[in-house]
């Protein structure tokens, strides 16, 4: 379960930093990309604060997604971090389209597991 407000996700070290870089979304197809290529890595690696079962690398700055009763605006796409390569030397160049999306907050809200993503 987290927590959301206008300057992003309460409790995390990125909070009130950069309102359009404040809660990256990444989606279960960067985990299943990795692992086609022979790359394990454990949900969180990709520094994700919601990880969601939907491929949402289709969505572009504007577009809204509602996470339960949270209301989210996708800002960007994530560029990649280098941190990534300590994982595998591989993920940067594999992941550069598909390791998330950030979003802004437009409705406060606590997300939870199971909750439903809507477009």
């Amino acid at each position: 379960m987290i927590s959301l407000d206008e300057p992003g996700v309460i409790g995390d070290k990125f909070y009130n930093k950069d309102l359009a870089r404040s809660i990256l979304i990444s989606s279960q197809e960067s985990y299943l990309l990795a692992q086609e290529h022979k790359i394990e890595l454990p949900y969180g690696a990709l520094g994700e604060n919601i990880m969601i079962d939907y491929n949402l690398y289709h969505l572009k700055a504007g577009d809204r997604i509602a996470i339960g009763e949270a209301l989210l605006e996708i800002t960007q796409n994530c560029t990649l971090c280098k941190g990534l390569s300590k994982a595998d030397d591989r993920l940067p160049d594999l992941l550069k389209e598909y390791r998330g999306i950030f979003a802004k907050t437009i409705s406060p809200a606590t997300i939870k597991k199971g909750d439903t993503v809507r477009i």
